[in-house]
């Protein structure tokens, strides 16, 4: 190409197709002009020609073809034309070169050069094993652990894990992959616990734009974004790098290979701590390849012996997160092996016992029953190793009761008096609720409970979420995420009592459980705007406040954040925490634009709170008040009083 004629490139992600054609191209291995050739023989020579020789070539526009060769692959991944004429080896080749010539590589705009040729082996090999199989043949592995061992940098690692994990997750191809199968595991295991560190040391913390890797900005957000997007971008492929290193354990685990890799201690309780959560909410993340471990005896044996991820599939048992059934299947596994059931009865009975009248759940229906013939596998014959632990022993035979004792068929006459017994009750413990004594007020919802038969569902939701709010101005959150838990199981569809929910995602909060008061308040948010009740009523306030809150603590980086900032202090560096805190604010900003539809004015509750209890006397408020206040719940009484005010 002459190329005094043709138009400057600034850079090379900012359009594949950039390209002059004021003038005719004399270049006759020109990619662009092959790829317009109308005899397909001539151009599919031509391709494979330019394929054998773009390794060895210095090109400048080299970088925009495999630009568009990116587009191409991305957009068009089960087309068999470029796979055939040999674009894998070539795209192999221009790995192994930007890997071993540093010269060459910081030439140009070559920098772009590996990330752009992993991109495209990742994306031709993600849906067809045939591609797969060329892929391997055509030597990609080799390459690709270069820089999955971070030959680069980050970046090229994420693209690299990508490729490696799709080659893996065929049958053909899989044992191609495992010849390096130890330092795989490995490193996918180093990667998963420390790419949020690496991201956050080496990009997103770097609070000058100017020292950040101008080629990274780049592929990050194609050459125009600004700081903002920068930082929500790499949060978004962090997450992906941290996920698809998971996906490549999992292909391994799923073999029963390297598992006493896997299965170490310290990376289990990393591994309970991955969330993939809401930048990247389509991977289970962490608890997806622990449930794949249950699938094993060793894994079953490693994962009873860590507290941690027990108390971890515990917690997302009784959540609202998509993965939910996975924390519940984990544990059936667990519970129904014989050699860890008693190893993990203790915490899961009581998570689980919540449970045992949920029923549809992510497809499947009738949830509760294998929860409830899990727990009670043995207990007849085995009663006697419960005697002591009190507390498992009384929700096993509180299961058993729900099961057995109270399935007794009532006529229609003692339903209804039932029924009226359980009205006058439960509003005696509203009397006691609103006069303040609150531990009286939980005897009297107690009292109507265990009057209810199984059939009275929106009486039970009702009174069990009304104890869950004398709980929790009790301050004992556990009780308060039981029985609101148990409230979201009778709603119907589950998880779908809004006041449960938002209880629940209070009680959370108070145990420094971020993540399940986040989703909580979040279902919680989402019900508020599509209900047909509230559809024309603002989000309350307090709800965005505490999403606010949440995402702060559940913020990707968050733990990076923390750690890099105590190192900065223990080095004595100057740190404003202020300039910090702003910034990290800046970085999350993208996350509430999801929640548009939440008002910036203050909810209402007063007014709310006159149409709806306008005839509660004064002295009922007055007592509550003074309750809460020597109780020390309320810093804030008049807030806490509309808020409770709002809620019952």
């Amino acid at each position: 190409m002459d190329t005094k004629k043709k138009k400057k490139v600034t850079t090379s992600v900012e359009d594949a197709d950039v390209r002059s054609d004021e003038s005719p191209c004399n270049n006759p291995c020109c990619f662009f002009c092959i790829m317009k050739e109308s005899n397909p023989s001539l151009r599919r020579a031509g391709i494979a020609k330019c394929f054998e020789e773009m390794p060895h070539q210095d090109d400048q526009e080299q970088v925009l073809v495999l630009s568009g060769l990116w587009t191409i692959a991305m957009s068009q991944p089960d087309d068999p034309e470029f796979p055939s004429l040999g674009i894998f080896e070539c795209m192999g080749s221009l790995i192994h070169r930007g890997v071993n010539d540093r010269d060459w590589l910081l030439r140009d705009q070559n920098i772009y050069i590996p990330y752009y040729a992993a991109h495209v082996i990742g994306s031709y090999t993600m849906n067809k094993v045939e591609f797969a199989e060329e892929a391997v043949k055509s030597g990609v592995i080799s390459p690709l652990m270069e820089l999955l061992r971070g030959k680069i940098s980050w970046v090229e690692q994420r693209v690299a894990v990508r490729a490696l994990g799709h080659l893996a997750s065929y049958e053909r191809t899989f044992e191609a992959v495992a010849q390096h199968e130890e330092e795989i595991v490995q490193l996918a295991m180093q990667l998963a616990s420390a790419c949020l560190d690496v991201v956050y040391v080496k990009f997103v913390g770097v609070k000058d734009r100017k020292k950040r890797l101008k080629y990274q900005c780049d592929l990050l957000t194609r050459g125009v974004g600004s700081l903002e997007m920068e930082n929500r971008k790499a949060e978004e492929w962090a997450s992906q790098l941290q996920c698809w290193s998971l996906y490549i354990l999992n292909c391994f685990a799923c073999k029963e290979r390297s598992l006493h890799l896997i299965c170490k201690r310290e990376f289990l309780k990393d591994l309970s701590e991955m969330w993939g959560g809401l930048v990247n909410h389509s991977s289970p993340a962490g608890v997806g390849l622990i449930r794949i471990l249950c699938y094993s005896e060793t894994g079953r044996k490693r994962i009873a012996d860590s507290r941690e991820v027990i108390e971890t599939l515990c917690n997302l048992s009784r959540s609202s997160d998509d993965w939910q059934y996975m924390g519940i299947d984990c544990l059936l596994f667990l519970l129904r092996d014989p050699d860890t059931r008693y190893k993990v009865m203790e915490m899961a009975a009581m998570s689980l016992a919540d449970l045992v009248e949920l029923r549809s759940l992510a497809g499947r229906s009738r949830v509760g029953d294998p929860i409830a013939e899990a727990l009670l596998l043995d207990y007849k014959e085995n009663k006697s190793k419960f005697k002591n632990n009190k507390r498992v022993e009384r929700a096993l035979q509180e299961i058993w009761d729900l099961k057995v004792e109270r399935r007794k068929i009532l006529s229609e006459q003692e339903v209804q008096e039932r029924r009226a017994l359980v009205s006058l009750l439960k509003q005696q413990g509203n009397g006691r609720f609103w006069s303040g004594d609150i531990e009286e007020a939980v005897l009297k919802y107690s009292e109507a409970l265990n009057l209810c038969s199984l059939k009275m569902k929106k009486e039970r939701i009702v009174l069990y979420s009304n104890r869950a709010q004398c709980y929790l101005l009790l301050r004992n959150p556990e009780p308060a995420i039981s029985d609101t838990t148990r409230a979201l199981c009778l709603s119907s569809p589950a998880n779908s009592h809004g006041k449960s929910l938002w209880r629940r995602s209070q009680a959370y909060d108070m145990k420094g459980l971020t993540k399940e008061s986040l989703m909580d308040c979040i279902v919680f948010v989402n019900s508020c705007i599509t209900s047909e009740e509230t559809k024309r009523i603002k989000v309350p306030y307090y709800a965005v406040r505490m999403i606010n809150k949440q995402m702060n603590a559940t913020w990707l980086f968050a733990g990076a954040h923390s750690r890099h900032s105590s190192r900065n202090e223990d080095r004595g560096d100057d740190v404003d925490d202020r300039d910090d805190e702003m910034m990290m604010i800046k970085e999350k900003k993208a996350y509430l634009s999801g929640l548009s539809t939440i008002a910036e004015e203050p909810f209402m509750e007063n007014q709310r709170w006159s149409r709806r209890f306008g005839g509660v006397r004064k002295q009922r408020k007055k007592g509550l008040m003074s309750r809460l206040t020597q109780a020390r719940i309320a810093p804030q009484p008049q807030s806490v009083r509309n808020r409770r005010k709002d809620e019952y």
